[in-house]
């Protein structure tokens, strides 16, 4: 079990960063007897994992439906949680709206939980879904009432093999600062530009990569990079990631 940290050097002398976490790197968690079970890039301080929270990420789980089965209702205050259903489909039900509503594959859930509000999930044989929390400034959000937001797969721009979930014209709007989320398909070499003052998370769904050190990035590897410039993609088997760009700095408490 090994984290591959790799250095570069600039022109202007400051390293560059890059750390790699395979998924027996990360977290572990399970519900309903394993019916449910979930590997976290970013999990709790009690899940174990080899990456604690940073910047206004707090929580990054992936969920996989083993069996159909339900996670019951459950309260959150505070954060803001979004879901991505990644495959197949789940069914959602929270004290807001009152009723269970079915999300399909590439469809987006975004619950801002405010002064709080209850949520359950049912996870259907076969699916799969991000969950991740986002950290905003709690001196504002917890007096605020709890809100909710669909999103169809539809809604979310798709330019070439790119699909932007969150920018500031994004259907998609976050009270936690600075944060881009995308997803790239993927079937030959690519990069990703990058601005040294913002981290970059990203979780490989499906396919293989090499970056530009020609380590081998698998199916469920999470990538952290900081202080990148650029980040150089060679593709060894075709298919899809997940990024999120979040600042380095935020400007309000966090954890």
């Amino acid at each position: 079990m090994f984290i591959h940290i790799i250095f570069v050097a600039l022109q202007n002398l400051c390293p560059d960063m890059i750390k790699i976490f395979n998924k027996n790197q990360q977290a572990y968690g399970e519900f309903n007897n394993g019916d449910i079970i979930e590997n976290k890039p970013i999990g709790f301080t009690q899940d174990g994992g080899s990456l604690p929270a940073y910047s206004n990420l707090f929580y990054w789980a992936h969920a996989e439906g083993i069996e159909e089965s339900t996670i019951g209702l459950h309260p959150h205050r505070g954060f803001e949680i979004m879901s991505v259903v990644v495959k197949g489909s789940i069914e959602h039900y929270d004290t807001l709206l009152q009723k269970w509503i079915k999300l399909e594959a590439g469809d987006v859930q975004l619950i801002k939980s405010g002064a709080g509000i209850s949520h359950a999930e049912k996870l259907l044989a076969g699916s799969s879904i991000f969950q991740i929390w986002f950290y905003p400034d709690l001196r504002k959000c917890l007096s605020k009432p709890a809100e909710y937001k669909d999103c169809k797969k539809g809604d979310f721009l798709k330019e070439d093999n790119t699909t932007t979930i969150i920018d500031e014209d994004s259907p998609i709007q976050l009270e936690s600062e600075g944060i881009t989320m995308k997803m790239i398909e993927f079937q030959e070499s690519f990069s990703i530009e990058c601005d040294k003052d913002y981290f970059y998370s990203i979780y490989i769904i499906e396919g293989e990569l090499k970056d530009s050190q020609q380590v081998c990035l698998q199916k469920d590897y999470f990538i952290l990079a900081e202080n990148e410039e650029s980040l150089q993609f060679e593709v060894s088997e075709g298919g899809y990631l997940i990024y999120i760009k979040s600042p380095i700095t935020v400007s309000y408490p966090t954890y």
